[in-house]
């Protein structure tokens, strides 16, 4: 534990984990609702995950952000085939919607051992934050999830892929996270070896944090879990 100073972490995957019946229910609403070229209910979902995963993959290859609007409109032209029935589509409502949904059907702690691992982390006065990418749901909604599943108790400061506009492993944001934890030490020595990202993504997670010169950490999508960061 006395290895590092700090300790930051992606969201999805690695802290948290998604509830499936958000995606379901949101593939409803859309096929639903905004289906007019009358798609299946698997059409529409495969739609979603294949807008997930391009925007995802863009993301990673420019290292900016793809908004959750510029996302649903990429899912709505796809269902419909051509833009002449979302013209009129009301995109901060359709979000509100997404959003309120997103609470209906919250993601869970990844498991049981997480909050453990964190609070041990904080009991040796480490700090701590999120450095995440977003996708349909946005940082403003994030804060809200983990306020409500009780992360942030353990959490110094969060960056959201979305509100600064770069997206991991763009070197930019893994500055940002630098600068914020120079600042959050208020001039307190610290190394960048005495920083360690922890993340599932190969590629912008650990990838991206030691190109920087931070020390990194996969978890989940291998046989590691958050235990073996403190062991």
């Amino acid at each position: 534990m006395g290895l590092f100073k700090h300790y930051s972490f992606d969201l999805w995957f690695t802290l948290i984990k998604s509830n499936p019946e958000f995606k379901k229910e949101r593939a409803k609403y859309f096929h639903k609702n905004f289906n007019f070229n009358n798609k299946t209910l698997n059409e529409v979902e495969t739609i979603f995950r294949n807008v997930d995963l391009m925007c995802n993959s863009i993301n990673e290859k420019i290292g900016k952000n793809i908004s959750a609007e510029e996302m649903y409109l990429m899912v709505l032209y796809q269902i419909n085939e051509d833009n002449k029935y979302i013209g009129d589509i009301n995109l901060q409502e359709l979000y509100t919607e997404m959003e309120t949904m997103f609470f209906n059907y919250p993601p869970s702690i990844f498991n049981f051992q997480t909050i453990e691992v964190l609070h041990s982390i904080k009991q040796f006065k480490n700090t701590t934050n999120i450095l995440s990418n977003t996708a349909f749901i946005k940082g403003s909604t994030l804060r809200q999830i983990t306020n409500y599943l009780g992360l942030d108790l353990y959490l110094d400061f969060q960056i959201y892929s979305d509100e600064v506009n770069f997206s991991k492993p763009n070197g930019k944001i893994y500055d940002l996270l630098i600068e914020n934890i120079m600042t959050l030490r208020k001039g307190t020595k610290i190394d960048l070896n005495e920083i360690i990202h922890i993340g599932d993504n190969p590629i912008s997670d650990i990838k991206g944090a030691e190109n920087k010169g931070i020390k990194a950490f996969q978890i989940n999508s291998n046989q590691l879990t958050i235990v073996n960061i403190i062991e």
